[in-house]
């Protein structure tokens, strides 16, 4: 008896020693993010040092390797995850343009990513794009050397010169050919008849760039097309998997502020002369060029198979430089990494910082450790996605299941700021059936198999009038757009959190989280 009593008398000053240095650590994470945290500085390095980190690109490749240094000087193990290879690589320069005229002005204007650039500072007169061959044929000796404005609106992404696209083109000049002839007989009639009420022409089909192949093969400098403000610019989607060194675009693809493009256009239909010069730094680099998730490990020291993840993406469309989509993400979960590791965290089980490649690819990074570790999959207690916006993580919607385990791991958070109060509440909604297809983030595909990715309420609680959409892959997306306060207490948040799901004695119950498959059935 008196065995049994010394036994659980000394089983219990264990758990609560354990329990006494897991309070110490956390209040040494706190104590370190408010006074001598780094989150801003993680951003300063991997958006305005880096640039934007394209997939392919030297940035994305120098931010990796920055990264994973960044981990190992901190303590942690580091894998490099090699995701996927682009065939071949871009990398983006400077770029300025003006319009030379006795109005003359700077131009502000993007090019997507894996297109064109031109060749050193190229000077060149305008044309309007033509909409018929018989237009075509009249002004073909005039495009050489010329820019050409074209119809339809910049939705970020650059003319399609896939085989399909000349598929739709070459069927909607056959179209516009047959009205042009129609036209003509209207207005042979509308002359004849000149007295008399006139008929209207058969308006032509629009279609931006509806000559592409044959401007290109007439010489023309590049295409010019209106853009919305702040400019979206992406990626050369449809060619980018069958691009080689050898089969590069050619010519520049160039989306203008709509302010601007409707002066060049009133100047040009009135063949006013001037002058556009451009100078634009678009290089490659011969492939296939390799990308990797960096993935930081904090290992476990009781349950090292066991796993809580966190992360976002570290690629990023280079028109800007990524300091909210997704530096906001990333730098958080390194910062909250760093905090843990100075704090001198031990956690049971293992901790994942993962730093993705190619989300804006279509969740590449993501998707191939998702199904190269499905293994892992039934064991990991949650995964954190950070992929919204520099606002401010202050509150968790948990099922019931996990409520218990989150009230005591969720009550420090109130002592870091009291402008930011936490609140954790019960999401009392039937479970939902798993996703079936990705989409949004990183999130996705762990999802798809079953797995939590709960993700903290972040609101722009003090009304700094932040808008994602705004910034969402334009030119705007730079480090100015972060909001310190908010990115350094979500670090402080998110090392806490994590932490203590990593300490639990359990991974995170998931009943009520999901339907079962043969449920949903």
């Amino acid at each position: 008896m008196i065995k049994k009593a010394s036994f659980i008398w000394f089983f219990a000053l264990i758990t609560f020693y354990g329990y006494s240095q897991q309070s110490k650590e956390i209040e040494k994470i706190i104590e370190l993010g408010r006074t001598d945290n780094r989150t801003m500085h993680h951003l300063d390095v991997i958006s305005n040092r880096f640039g934007g980190r394209l997939v392919g690109s030297d940035a994305y490749e120098n931010a990796a390797l920055w990264c994973a240094s960044e981990f190992k000087k901190w303590g942690m193990d580091v894998i490099m995850d090699e995701a996927g290879t682009v065939p071949v690589g871009f990398n983006r320069g400077p770029w300025f343009g003006r319009l030379l005229s006795e109005n003359g002005m700077d131009l502000h204007f993007a090019t997507p990513s894996y297109t064109s650039g031109t060749r050193g500072v190229q000077r060149g007169h305008v044309l309007i794009e033509p909409k018929s061959q018989e237009e075509f044929d009249r002004m073909k000796g005039a495009l050489k050397g010329a820019w050409v404005l074209i119809g339809g609106k910049n939705d970020g992404w650059p003319i399609d010169r896939s085989e399909k696209a000349d598929s739709v083109r070459a069927s909607v000049i056959a179209y516009n050919d047959s009205i042009a002839k129609i036209n003509r007989e209207i207005m042979r009639e509308n002359y004849a008849n000149r007295d008399k009420p006139q008929k209207e022409l058969i308006p032509l089909k629009e279609q931006p760039a509806l000559f592409y192949r044959q401007m290109c093969e007439a010489g023309i400098l590049g295409v010019i097309q209106s853009s919305a403000v702040p400019i979206r610019a992406l990626y050369d989607r449809k060619n980018l998997d069958k691009m080689t060194f050898d089969n590069l675009p050619t010519v520049c693809d160039i989306k203008l502020d709509e302010n601007q493009y409707a002066v060049i256009e009133k100047m040009a239909k009135e063949r006013r002369y001037f002058l556009l010069e451009f100078d634009i730094r678009n290089h490659f680099k011969p492939g296939p060029v390799k990308y990797y998730n960096v993935i930081g490990v904090i290992r476990g020291t009781r349950y090292p198979d066991e796993y809580v993840m966190m992360g976002g993406h570290l690629d990023a469309y280079d028109v800007a430089t990524g300091g909210v989509d997704d530096g906001s993400g990333a730098t958080p979960a390194m910062e909250a990494a760093r905090l843990i590791m100075a704090a001198g965290g031990k956690p049971k089980r293992t901790i994942l910082v993962c730093l993705w490649a190619g989300e804006e690819f279509g969740l590449l990074g993501s998707k191939h450790w998702v199904e190269a570790n499905k293994e892992k999959l039934p064991k990991i207690s949650n995964y954190f996605n950070r992929d919204g916006g520099p606002t401010v993580a202050s509150g968790l919607s948990v099922p019931e299941a996990m409520y218990d385990d989150f009230e005591k791991i969720c009550r420090p958070l109130n002592s870091i700021n009291p402008d930011f109060p936490f609140k954790l509440s019960k999401n009392t909604n039937p479970p939902r059936p798993r996703p079936t297809s990705a989409g949004g983030s990183d999130h996705a595909y762990f999802a798809m198999n079953g797995v939590p990715t709960l993700s903290f309420d972040a609101p722009d609680s003090k009304g700094y009038d932040f808008n994602y959409q705004e910034i969402w892959h334009t030119e705007r997306d730079t480090y100015t757009k972060s909001i310190p306060e908010y990115q350094e207490h979500t670090s402080i948040v998110t090392a806490v959190v994590v932490y203590g799901l990593a300490n639990l004695d359990h991974i995170l119950s998931r009943n009520g989280l999901y339907l079962d498959p043969e449920v949903k059935k």
